[in-house]
């Protein structure tokens, strides 16, 4: 018997030694650059002798964390990207060839360079809130209008650790979409340059209110152009639309851009009606400003399209004069849990829900709308509004009547047409922002909130303490978080 087992042991000794010389490759090169000669970003091509899978184990020095990147399918040269490395940092890497019996390369080094003068952070000092804790462990996406424009993640240190840019336009806003990728609105500088400068809390309070709030077809934050970029920040495609269309209803876009399941984008627009209204007494035909939702697919096509003149009566109107032509000025856009739209719109300080099927108005929530709710709570010239993962509407108050700005949101119980105040962070005087911004619940606990025309990004707490602060040289329409889980198709931290 115990021959037999000693038998037994050989053979398997024999055929495991065997299998592990037939499945022995031979790693015949490494050879690492960074595209577009960034900081952030190595790929590594990887040349064997035989085909096999691999993926790449690596760590960074200082802090000792490691991180694997995916899998590759099996072939002989490889192409792995490294992503959101931090500039200036030293690195260990292994290569491992996945057969069945791993073979892993000599540790290997590498240093990335040091970060372009532009893309140099200089908030994270003690003049600012900097608890490196309140962000948790995702980072933030903000974007760019000014030419060249560009979209850049900044992580719970101020550091920039990954960007996009484009020549010949700028960016004004993004969202990330179901299939993990940026998209963006692209827009001509020229066309809302006075929504790019910063300005102190004393301008804000002086300034911004000597001019008419609502600016007609210049203040419409918006775009003509969009873009899909990867992770690996490569132009999936772009759309100029008023390159596309002639119709100029269809040229410009504006504030929000959202892609659903079936990669279709809907985006906000500006149809407009004409119309008979009173003007001094005298009724005269004019041409009214309006906003509507459009639906196109990743080539531009219009597929779907819906204007708020279709649910709006202009006799019975008492403002139609003053805002004729830029009666809502809508610039918000999200899908509430049923589907449905879920719209802002800032003049009449209301959030709208819209039937994504039929067009109908089904609720206004706000001042003089359909929900029973606490009147201190109300919002005024509201911003991003959008549904939190407990099923909440949240959205960015940018209080015009009390000059303070920050988030809220609210329980609608659409049965009992009631509204029970949730979050009311208000910021401090200082960060007030009588346009722009947004606000959003962060997994821990804590809020993103945008003051946009101070140049602020915060983390706050729920009573609107600041944690953390990112002082932009530029106001910044709005910042998006965006989590760690999002780059899982490319690497994960192991330790």
């Amino acid at each position: 018997m115990k021959r037999l087992i000693v038998m037994i042991g050989v053979i398997v000794c024999v055929v495991l030694v065997f299998f592990c010389w037939m499945d022995k490759n031979t790693l015949k090169s490494i050879t690492l650059t960074s595209p577009n000669n960034t900081a952030m970003y190595n790929k590594v091509d990887i040349l064997l002798a035989k085909s096999a899978p691999v993926y790449i184990e690596y760590t960074e020095k200082k802090t000792g964390k490691s991180y694997r990147t995916r899998t590759s399918h099996a072939d002989t040269l490889h192409h792995i990207d490294l992503l959101l490395l931090k500039a200036n940092t030293e690195y260990t890497y292994r290569v491992i060839i996945d057969n069945l019996f791993k073979q892993k390369s000599k540790e290997l080094t590498f240093k990335t360079r040091e970060q372009s003068s532009w893309l140099v952070n200089h908030w994270f000092n003690e003049q600012h809130p900097h608890d490196t804790t309140a962000l948790g462990d995702g980072m933030i996406l903000v974007c760019f209008g000014r030419l060249p424009g560009y979209m850049a993640l900044i992580d719970n240190e101020g550091e920039v650790r990954w960007v996009w840019q484009v020549d010949d336009i700028g960016v004004r806003v993004a969202s990330i979409t179901p299939r993990g990728t940026f998209l963006a609105m692209l827009r001509p500088f020229v066309k809302d340059f006075i929504d790019d400068y910063t300005m102190t809390p004393e301008q804000v309070q002086k300034d911004e209110h000597k001019k008419p709030m609502r600016r007609g077809s210049i203040g419409f934050a918006g775009g003509t152009a969009l873009a899909e970029v990867s992770l690996t920040g490569e132009t999936m495609w772009r759309v100029d639309l008023n390159k596309m269309y002639e119709e100029k209803d269809y040229q410009v876009i504006h504030h929000d851009i959202l892609m659903d399941e079936n990669h279709h984008i809907h985006t906000l627009y500006r149809p407009k009606k004409v119309g008979e209204i009173p003007v001094n007494g005298k009724m005269v035909t004019d041409t009214l400003g309006g906003d509507g939702i459009m639906v196109i697919d990743t080539l531009g096509n219009v597929l779907e399209t819906w204007s708020a003149w279709d649910v709006w009566n202009v006799a019975n109107d008492p403002y139609i004069d003053e805002y004729r032509y830029d009666r809502f000025h809508m610039n918000g856009l999200c899908f509430d849990e049923d589907g449905n739209y879920l719209l802002s719109n800032p003049i009449e300080d209301q959030i709208w829900k819209i039937d994504r099927q039929s067009g109908e108005l089904l609720w206004k929530f706000g001042r003089n709308g359909d929900f029973e709710m606490d009147t201190t709570a109300y919002f005024s010239f509201q911003h991003s509004p959008y549904i939190t993962e407990y099923g909440d509407l949240m959205l960015f108050d940018n209080g015009l009547y009390n000059k303070r700005s920050g988030a809220k949101s609210f329980k609608l119980d659409e049965k009992n047409m009631t509204a029970e105040t949730v979050i009311n962070a208000v910021l401090p005087p200082d960060k007030y922002t009588s346009r722009m911004g947004n606000a959003y619940l962060l997994p821990n606990g804590n809020l993103l909130q945008t003051s946009s025309k101070t140049g602020s990004i915060m983390v706050t707490d729920k009573q609107g303490k600041v944690l953390w602060e990112s002082v932009m040289y530029y106001a910044p329409y709005r910042a998006i978080y965006v989590p760690m889980e999002t780059w899982d198709k490319y690497f994960k931290e192991i330790k």
